[in-house]
């Protein structure tokens, strides 16, 4: 295929039965869905890295977050009582559960996301791209919802740790650094600023990347 997009050449190609295929395989996924409790390092970091997000330049109350994997709604929760409008995306159980405590929640596939072009002035996505089958194709989603003048929050496990995040079973894209810094770029986000979360669990030390980015060509000032 000589480096054509798969997709791409699966169309052109007239192989809807490939897609099909594709479709089905992704449905069949959809059993390695889990809810998952908040809880520690999780509840820790997200308040910091919220904290953090919020000093960025250009983030005021009032504007509207996409949560990217809410989970049980762990971070909505703050943006709301800083008086941002955070929107979530989950899928499975979660999403009853926050829509139950009365948060705005989507039963939706981060990679397919159904709204609008430049909706968002937020994103935050942690710990969700990591579960991104194709997260190239998943940042693309991101780059379009998000305004120009926007900014992008992403954090994922970093491979090979004592937690060995890369066997989790509904893990399937745990990337080394370099990789996500490529594709963010290849999906156009620029990087703001980049942290490593260093931290020890029970089975040893543990590592998780956080990073800011922001739509190429935005003056964030």
């Amino acid at each position: 295929m000589g480096g054509q997009p798969i997709v791409v050449f699966l169309i052109q190609e007239g192989r809807v039965s490939q897609l099909a295929k594709l479709e089905q395989f992704i449905k069949q996924l959809k059993a390695d869905v889990y809810p998952e409790l908040p809880a520690e390092p999780h509840l820790s970091i997200t308040a910091q890295m919220v904290e953090r997000l919020l000093a960025k330049a250009g983030v005021v109350g009032g504007q509207s977050v996409l949560d990217v994997g809410c989970g049980q709604g762990l971070a909505m929760r703050r943006f709301l009582a800083a008086g941002f409008c955070p929107v979530g995306v989950a899928l499975g159980e979660d999403v009853d559960i926050c829509r139950r405590e009365g948060l705005d929640v989507r039963a939706m596939d981060q990679s397919f996301l159904t709204f609008e072009e430049s909706s968002f002035d937020i994103i935050w996505c942690r710990h969700a791209l990591e579960h991104s089958l194709f997260p190239y194709f998943t940042l693309s989603e991101f780059r379009r919802v998000v305004k120009e003048s926007g900014i992008v929050y992403i954090e994922v496990p970093a491979p090979d740790t004592s937690c060995h995040h890369e066997r989790n079973p509904n893990h399937y894209s745990v990337l080394g650094k370099s990789m996500w810094l490529s594709l963010f770029d290849r999906a156009g986000l620029e990087l703001e600023e980049d942290l490593d979360i260093n931290f020890t669990v029970p089975a040893g030390p543990d590592l998780y990347w956080s990073f800011f980015l922001r739509p190429r060509g935005d003056a964030t000032g």
